[in-house]
């Protein structure tokens, strides 16, 4: 028999003695899939350790938080989750490397979020894409680096995704930075674009009384929600007739990037309430400030983007198809004619 030692488990620390087997018959070694040599933990609590680590809690707290449940300390430490969390890193490098030529996104969603990192005086601007696929899922496409998301970074993130075999999405959806727009046109110039209203409307109200931004408020909810673009154009004609004379610079904000704010309503009805926002990447990127709110930021650029993909990448899990998904392949074909032949989205392609 070989000598006792304590595996960690979801249902405490337990005690386990290994008989002793000799069986090297065609040149192997017998090793056991249940017990490997030196284990301390079973796969389940290697794999929710990060899990943990990922939604608040952080190294210092694990042994007081965790011992007392699992019944041991033994392969709860710091370095223990350093050791498992290193592996992100990796991962996040294979995901950048990945080949998407049999991959096609036909809406993608582009933001920079920004957040600290503890030991750096610059913020890290995450360069995030999102992409619905030809099936009518949405899929993380791209976590980048960027430099306060200028055309630069935004063009060399795009340039590499163009390079691993990405073709032109037909509508990107953004918020006004100037810098994701520019570099769209210079890397995929036939691709439409699309403001995202949730922050439109946020750049409006900044420049009314806020007295005047209830009403304002609700004009503009009328132009994003409208039942078609003439109705949108209407309502648009509304607000610059009654607010244009004295708020010239809040509705000019509307009217300079009137034919963006509506681009949504040249695709099918059922796709527009995914359209006109940016919702998918914001409301995801909520559990990466509590992370970095409980750390004081990552300790580093790398360990932050790290960080941000695999939250990003544990949300996929959560994120629903658009609704009416059988067109999202339509509207590829029509595009091109009907005559391209359309890429398998298989669910490992990506």
């Amino acid at each position: 028999m070989a000598e006792p030692r304590t595996v960690t488990t979801a249902a405490g620390a337990l005690e386990i003695q290994a008989p002793r087997v000799h069986d090297r018959r065609e040149g192997r070694r017998f090793t056991s899939a249940i017990l490997p040599p030196w284990a301390r933990r079973s796969p389940k609590v290697t794999e929710v350790l990060p899990v943990l680590y990922l939604r608040g809690i952080s190294t210092k707290d694990f042994e007081p938080a965790l011992a007392e449940f699992f019944g041991s300390k033994a392969g709860l430490s710091a370095s223990t989750i350093q050791r498992l969390t290193r592996e992100w890193g990796e991962q996040l490098a294979a995901f950048q490397q990945r080949d998407l030529s049999q991959v096609d996104y036909v809406y993608v969603w582009a933001d920079g979020v920004h957040f600290n990192i503890r030991l750096e005086h610059e913020r890290l601007c995450c360069l995030v894409l999102i992409g619905v696929r030809a099936d009518g899922r949405k899929e993380l496409v791209a976590v980048g680096d960027g430099y306060r998301e200028s055309t630069e970074s935004w063009s060399e993130q795009l340039r590499d995704l163009k390079r691993r075999g990405m073709r032109a999405p037909l509508l990107a959806i953004g918020d006004g930075a100037l810098g994701f727009w520019g570099a769209l046109r210079e890397v995929f110039p036939d691709s439409r674009e699309q403001r995202c209203w949730v922050h439109k409307i946020a750049n409006v109200l900044d420049a009314v009384p806020s007295s005047l931004q209830p009403k304002v408020k609700a004009a503009l909810h009328n132009i994003m929600n409208a039942e078609d673009k003439e109705a949108a154009d209407l309502a648009i004609d509304q607000l610059q007739a009654t607010y244009g004379a004295k708020y010239a610079k809040a509705v000019d904000k509307v009217l300079k990037e009137r034919e963006v704010l509506l681009r949504h309503f040249d695709f099918p009805v059922e796709h527009w309430i995914h359209l006109r926002t940016t919702n998918v990447i914001e409301s995801t990127f909520a559990t990466v400030r509590l992370r970095t709110n409980k750390t004081k930021g990552a300790g580093s650029r790398s360990a932050g983007l790290a960080m941000a993909y695999k939250l990003l990448d544990a949300a996929q899990v959560r994120w629903r198809c658009v609704n009416a998904p059988h067109l999202v392949a339509l509207l590829r074909a029509e595009a091109t004619g009907g005559d391209d032949n359309q890429r398998e989205n298989q669910p490992d392609a990506a």
